[in-house]
């Protein structure tokens, strides 16, 4: 029991990495970004094939940042020339079409085979708690660090700069402000956050495929920071451990419920999901948190 609460908080923490850079981007600045698992999976495979390729473990985590971060830069510049509803496709279409080369470029990724065998951080320790503690405790300072920096952001002369091109961009405009510069650092930042989410997943999962890689992810990411309260740093770490407890809660309907089979179990807990989230949204729309909107 307490291995299978410890792997539930590290994949928790990897989620709130990953919903902390959504909310930088989206929470903070208003930029819609249905992709962000795309710099996840590039940062899980960056991080990967350097490991595999037996380079230190760090140089792939920063590697991982680098990487996702870098890719984010010419999203970042194709955002200045589109609306917010054309972004969001586009930022979509990317995270697909980093999921396709991953799949297709067999001699990097080894295809929809994966990557297997990838080192575990800890590697010393005897697998079991002791490894999984380890890594719990290096993902809560992570993200701890993460926090505070995100505090920083808001607190500072960028983050008030990015938090007025969310609410009127024209305004900050005639203020004499060029919010094309800020929404490209924004973007830059929130994939480094994602890509080093993905260092860490690919190093606890030690096994990654194509398929771990879906839209479904970046969703997931979006209803966390909605439950949560939009725009808010609480609301997404509250918002994560909530929908973590309600993806990990939802497996055990089938012990309440008998004669459900396991594909049965996937499509129900789908549904149980879908009905809270409309509930939820319905009933306290600004998140558990509150929104920017209701500071």
């Amino acid at each position: 029991m307490d291995a299978y609460l410890a792997a539930i908080a590290i994949v928790a923490l990897i989620y709130i990495l990953l919903a902390l850079g959504l909310t930088l981007q989206y929470g903070l600045t208003g930029l819609i970004n249905f992709g962000h698992v795309g710099f996840f999976a590039i940062g899980a495979y960056a991080a990967a094939i350097l490991a595999t390729h037996g380079a230190p473990l760090v140089l792939g985590f920063v590697a991982a940042a680098f990487f996702a971060g870098l890719a984010a830069w010419p999203i970042g510049l194709v955002s200045l020339r589109l609306r917010d509803d054309y972004f969001a496709i586009v930022t979509l279409g990317f995270s697909e079409t980093v999921r396709l080369v991953i799949t297709s470029e067999k001699w990097l990724t080894n295809g929809v085979q994966g990557i297997p065998a990838i080192p575990r951080l800890f590697s010393g320790l005897t697998v079991g708690i002791g490894a999984q503690l380890a890594v719990l405790a290096v993902l809560l300072a992570v993200t701890g660090a993460a926090v505070l920096a995100m505090r920083r952001i808001v607190r500072s002369p960028f983050g008030r700069i990015i938090e007025a091109i969310r609410d009127n961009e024209d305004g900050l405009r005639a203020l004499g402000k060029e919010p094309a510069r800020f929404k490209v650092q924004v973007l830059i930042l929130g994939a480094g956050l994602a890509g080093l989410a993905g260092a860490f997943y690919a190093h606890y999962i030690t096994y990654i495929v194509p398929d771990q890689f879906i839209p479904l992810v970046t969703f997931y990411v979006w209803m966390a920071i909605i439950i949560g309260g939009v725009g808010r740093i609480s609301g997404a770490v509250v918002g994560t451990a909530l929908l973590m407890i309600l993806l990990e809660g939802s497996r055990f309907i089938r012990d309440v419920v008998p004669g459900i089979s396991e594909v049965e179990m996937a499509s129900i807990r789908l549904g149980v999901i879908g009905i809270l989230l409309v509930l939820f949204t319905i009933y306290r729309p600004q998140g558990l948190m509150g929104d920017f909107s209701r500071k």
